[in-house]
């Protein structure tokens, strides 16, 4: 398909997993896309793969505004337009609130949270004139609490609630603002808790697909929110996570004899 020829993208924190699958998709299907995240060599090799002539990259920290601002005025300079803003920039600290220091708390929060927040502002005006839309990156820690990370939940069920909030006042200016919330995806930032065989298997064991995501099983349900086939849809959750926010958290009662 070529839902997106002709369409101007782009993706923050897409050096990597989730960030460079959504990147690599979009440009599958025709669309300009504009690279960022902090680290401008990763960034050259996944430009690398990618039509050059619709590929462009702009390094940078979304949780300062006046970066934000840059990255969406470079982007309207270069291909005239921005149709799509994918918020995927984000970072964890495994610890419970006890054992977290400012320093990592604020960096989360100043990631996780300002870096949507200055993006988003930064994009409005762009994607009012495009009748764009926007996908965040949350998590099923945005709807649901773990154990062990305080702030990470903090900072996922604000981009959860920011999401609603700007569907409801953007709306009225044709402008979509959506969210997945995926599980375990296999990615660079993840791959030390793949290096655990039990809490992989807790993991697989409570996902009712029975194995953990990739970054192409989020990549295509963001695609779909950013297409005209859901250009009914806003505000909107999206579960990316084989089922797991299926369930209320009982345990499979059919596999015990009851009785």
């Amino acid at each position: 398909m070529n839902r997106f020829e002709g369409k101007t993208v782009i993706v923050t924190g897409a050096s990597s997993g989730i960030g460079e699958g959504i990147a690599r998709r979009f440009a599958d299907e025709g669309a300009n896309v504009v690279l960022n995240s902090v680290d401008e060599d990763k960034l050259e090799e996944v430009a690398a793969k990618l039509p050059s002539e619709r590929t462009f990259i702009c390094a940078g920290d979304v949780s300062d505004p006046g970066t934000a601002q840059h990255i969406v005025d470079r982007t309207v300079e270069k291909f005239g337009a921005l149709d799509v803003l994918c918020n995927n920039a984000g970072i964890a600290v495994m610890a419970q609130l006890q054992d977290t220091d400012q320093d990592d708390i604020d960096r989360v929060l100043d990631v996780n949270v300002k870096g949507v927040i200055n993006m988003s502002k930064a994009a409005y005006e762009p994607l009012k004139a495009s009748g764009g839309s926007i996908v965040n990156t949350s998590s099923v820690s945005g709807i649901g609490g773990d154990w062990g990370l305080a702030i990470y939940n903090t900072s996922k069920g604000a981009v959860t609630n920011l999401t609603r909030a700007l569907a409801l006042d953007w709306g009225r200016d044709g402008v979509r603002v959506n969210a997945v919330n995926p599980s375990l995806i296999r990615t660079e930032l993840s791959e030390d808790m793949f290096d655990n065989d039990k809490l992989i298997s807790a993991f697989e064991t409570r996902i009712p697909l029975q194995r953990t995501g990739c970054p192409d099983d989020v990549a295509g349900p963001v695609l779909f929110l950013a297409s005209e086939d859901a250009k009914f849809v806003s505000g909107v959750q999206l579960p990316v996570d084989g089922g797991l926010s299926a369930s209320n958290g009982q345990p499979p009662i059919g596999e015990y004899q009851i009785g």
